[in-house]
């Protein structure tokens, strides 16, 4: 491992990007990794020997993707605008998220996820029903199914601005010269629960790699929040892991190959499995960052009185 010195942390040596060394310290590159494993977890004197490279590198690539699944804290962050069509496509790297906000007014409006149908496919038919094909047997579709159409043809909400009318301010619909507002008079029989929110909701296609909204999203900003697989888009010279966790991933690599070798005694790997099982334990509680200061800062509101 190579350190740096201080006109390369926090200059990276006069070249761009500035930033590029920032924070590294914390962390281990996939090379090191699979260079020390060969040095001090293996030869003649270990329990793995003779393992070709290929192999430790596939063990401990995955490790890091356990690793970003179940134990890091390291979430990624995406801003785009939704366009008309109300269709977010997912990060090329994600792999499940953790929250999507709105971004409106200099706040974030978490925004809840509607786990009802908002997009489908859908088939062209005849007048009996058939569905209509092309000449080469394939299925005619549409360019939007009725579900999509009316989720993307409802009517936008528009602020209503008139100091003479009570509804100033508010947000409501304008057709055809006509201003409309939602009103809650009255109890919300049938009120649908899960959706009931003033913020649009959201329902996550994951064949299709993309996130569909409600209308009212349409123009606005949205932020994801999601989580990677940490492969840094299959190039092994960024794949980097915190250093807590340098000892698991030996221990992880060390027990896939002992579990996929011929001849290994049974308790042998036994021991290396509780031996990984008890180092990713140690690890995630050194990561959870457990300060007195931020178990004040929680307990300052015990003795509220909540009306």
């Amino acid at each position: 491992m190579a350190y740096l010195s201080q006109y390369q942390y926090y200059e990276n040596e006069g070249a761009a990007p500035e930033d590029a060394n920032w924070g590294s310290y914390q962390y281990i590159s996939l090379q090191d990794v699979v260079n020390n494993f060969l040095l001090m977890y293996s030869g003649n004197h270990s329990l793995v020997n003779n393992e070709e490279r290929y192999k430790i590198l596939f063990h401990a690539k995955r490790a890091v993707q356990e690793l970003n699944y179940d134990a890091f804290k390291e979430i990624k962050v995406l801003q785009l605008t939704v366009p008309d069509n109300l269709i977010f496509i997912l990060p090329s790297d994600y792999v499940n998220w953790v929250r999507v906000s709105m971004y409106k007014d200099g706040w974030l409006r978490p925004l809840t996820e509607n786990i009802q149908t908002l997009s489908s496919r859908a088939y062209l038919q005849d007048n009996t029903g058939r569905i209509l094909f092309d000449e080469d047997g394939n299925a005619l579709s549409p360019q939007y199914s009725n579900i999509d159409f009316d989720r993307l043809s409802k009517i936008k909400k528009s602020i209503y601005l008139n100091q003479a009318n009570q509804f100033d301010g508010n947000e409501g619909f304008n057709y055809d010269g006509m201003w409309y507002f939602e009103g809650t008079i009255g109890a919300a029989y049938g009120l649908n629960t899960e959706t009931a929110n003033f913020n649009p909701t959201f329902n996550i296609d994951r064949k299709a790699g993309v996130i569909n909204f409600d209308s009212p999203m349409a123009g606005e900003s949205c932020i994801v929040e999601y989580v990677s697989d940490g492969m840094e888009q299959g190039d092994n010279s960024k794949i980097t892991v915190n250093k807590l966790f340098e000892k698991y991933i030996y221990a992880y690599i060390q027990c896939e190959i002992l579990s996929s070798k011929l001849g290994v005694q049974e308790y042998i790997v036994t021991r290396a499995r509780k031996e990984r099982t008890a180092l990713l334990r140690n690890a995630k509680i050194r990561i959870s960052n457990i300060h007195p200061g931020r178990l004040l800062m929680n307990m300052r509101g015990l003795d509220k009185i909540i009306k």
